[in-house]
């Protein structure tokens, strides 16, 4: 029987570019098993998980995960890492595609990985949302902020 630890580094390699495999990592998740995106406020479930990988390495091919800390407790795994990648392809946003840059990413994340009867029933990304979007030059928009807060006053 694998230890919790060792799921979750075959979790990451199965979600690596280079061998990617959507099916293998979901797998390993209970039935019901949930991948959270904490930062972009995204729920992932069954068949979802796959394209969640998939929709990630369609942006960055070459995605890698640099594992700095792993710290198995019990039913949880705790990862820092890094997220490491080429932005080459289109990153989707709620108002169009951002095109592929080529800027090279390298993103802090913390993964907590919870674990029933063998299976992962929980994971949960907090990835650095702000620094991926800073690093293919999609830096925050503070005109448009400040406008909205005017707009909103002005209607109060």
């Amino acid at each position: 029987m694998e230890s919790n630890e060792e799921i979750v580094r075959e979790a990451y390699r199965l979600a690596e570019g280079n061998t990617l495999d959507g099916e293998g990592f979901r797998a390993l998740f209970t039935e019901d098993g949930t991948f959270n995106d904490l930062p972009n406020s995204l729920t992932f479930r069954g068949d979802q998980i796959p394209q969640a990988l998939s929709g990630l390495a369609s942006v960055f091919p070459d995605v890698h995960r640099e594992l700095l800390e792993v710290h198995a407790l019990g039913d949880v795994v705790a990862v820092e890492l890094r997220i490491q990648g080429t932005h080459l392809g289109a990153f989707p946003t709620p108002i169009g595609e951002i095109p592929p840059t080529g800027n090279s990413i390298d993103v802090p994340t913390a993964d907590l990985w919870f674990f029933r009867d063998g299976r992962i029933e929980r994971f949960d990304c907090y990835n650095s949302a702000n620094v991926l979007l800073a690093q293919i030059g999609a830096g925050p928009d503070y005109t448009s902020a400040i406008e909205a807060a005017r707009t909103t006053a002005t209607r109060a």
